[in-house]
């Protein structure tokens, strides 16, 4: 089926959706560092339920936001990828500042997952910027996105930490909220979208493209592979530097978490044109067996230095990985589908954050720290083997 010919403006669409997606992945990151603190000042005392209500309220917001994800994007489809987004930034500064205004701990954790519920913009923008963007344009189009996504990643938790001392942390909810606002607004009057073609009823073997199909699947289980693999890592990090006999063991950790997001930063955008010339999946397998190689050394470092740049090496290449799975999955798809397909992707992403940093935590407990590496190196391994076996020839049939 042909693409449709790229919206005249996707361009400024493009940087209007980097912009909001930065700020609410900001949002959703930004109360890492002082979360515990501010469960303790909503009254809790105890240690052990301090840390329970923390991961409540950080899980809550990806919990919802991977079972509505499929469902807004399915209205994007129908009713217009840029109402989605109005919805997403206004849902997100109204629910910021609410959280500013939490007076006990179940009803933090009430806003986070009303956070989730109301958001999803990053995932909205990454349908409307697949869908708009020349074909020819779509690898380098995500990998941009990819960066302003990471970038948030990345400020987030270092604005949760400088902020809190300088305003107080519900200052720090009223600001963010703001900032998401001035994206609201920005997607209200700048982003432009021509009306969403409503499907016409045709026959069953025409309307097969917006259906799953054998690539869909694939990446749809490689999407949340993933996420599972990379953030089995995020638990264990700084009870790993820990034991190399690190000094400034939480700044240590700091740097190695964000040397990974600066590594996709710099690389995804850069892959992402690769993509557009090589085709994804090729990009994409490589990848996968890169960052499996470069998990192998890190299970073996002796000094915390080295820990850092190989995570920075790990960066740059996991930069490509999401761009071009969602460059699939838009490839193999009608436009009428395409944002019920990439909302299950999500999804399958957020699946993957939430059991990743479950299952590294319990590797890590019973097995030591360095078995995470191991293992994580053996799902990358396997996950690029398995989209290598499985990659189209050139007519579009498997290799199978």
């Amino acid at each position: 089926m042909p693409m449709p010919n790229p919206e005249p403006y996707w361009q400024r669409n493009l940087y209007v959706c980097v912009f909001g997606a930065f700020t609410t992945i900001v949002a959703m990151t930004l109360l890492l560092p002082f979360l515990p603190l501010y469960i303790e000042h909503l009254g809790v005392t105890d240690a052990a339920a301090i840390v329970q209500w923390s991961g409540a309220a950080y899980a809550g917001t990806f919990l919802t936001a991977a079972l509505t994800a499929p469902l807004w994007g399915r209205l994007g489809d129908l009713y217009g990828r840029k109402l989605m987004l109005i919805r997403a930034s206004l849902g997100m500064a109204v629910a910021m500042a609410m959280i500013g205004l939490a007076q006990t701990a179940w009803q933090l954790v009430a806003l986070r997952l009303l956070a989730g519920l109301l958001g999803g913009y990053a995932s909205g923008a990454t349908i409307l910027v697949a869908t708009q963007a020349p074909k020819a344009r779509v690898g380098w189009a995500l990998g941009m996105l990819s960066s302003g996504i990471m970038a948030g990643n990345l400020a987030g938790p270092l604005l949760g930490g400088a902020l809190p001392p300088l305003v107080g942390i519900r200052n720090t909810f009223f600001i963010c909220g703001g900032v998401i606002f001035i994206a609201f607004l920005a997607t209200v009057f700048l982003l432009k979208e021509s009306p969403p073609v409503r499907p016409a009823r045709v026959a069953p073997r025409q309307a097969a493209p917006t259906r799953f199909n054998r690539s869909v699947g694939i990446m749809l289980m490689t999407a949340g592979g993933l996420m599972f693999a990379t953030m089995s890592i995020e638990p264990i990090i700084t009870v790993y530097f820990q034991q190399l006999g690190t000094v400034q063991v939480t700044w240590m950790a700091g740097l190695a978490m964000s040397a990974t997001a600066l590594g996709s930063i710099l690389s995804a955008s850069r892959l992402g044109s690769l993509a557009d010339r090589f085709g994804p999946w090729r990009v994409l397998c490589a990848c996968l067996g890169l960052a499996a190689a470069l998990l192998v050394p890190q299970a073996l470092v002796s000094e915390g230095w080295q820990l850092v740049i190989l995570r920075l090496a790990m960066g740059l290449a996991l930069g490509g990985l999401l761009p071009c799975i969602t460059s699939i999955i838009r490839q193999s798809v009608a436009d009428q589908g395409a944002g019920r397909l990439l909302g299950y992707s999500t999804s399958c992403q957020y699946a993957g954050q939430v059991l990743g940093p479950l299952a590294g935590g319990f590797l890590g407990g019973h097995y030591g720290m360095r078995s995470v590496f191991w293992a994580t190196s053996l799902v990358l391994a396997a996950l690029a083997l398995f989209t290598w076996r499985n990659r189209p020839n050139a007519d579009g049939t498997s290799q199978d």
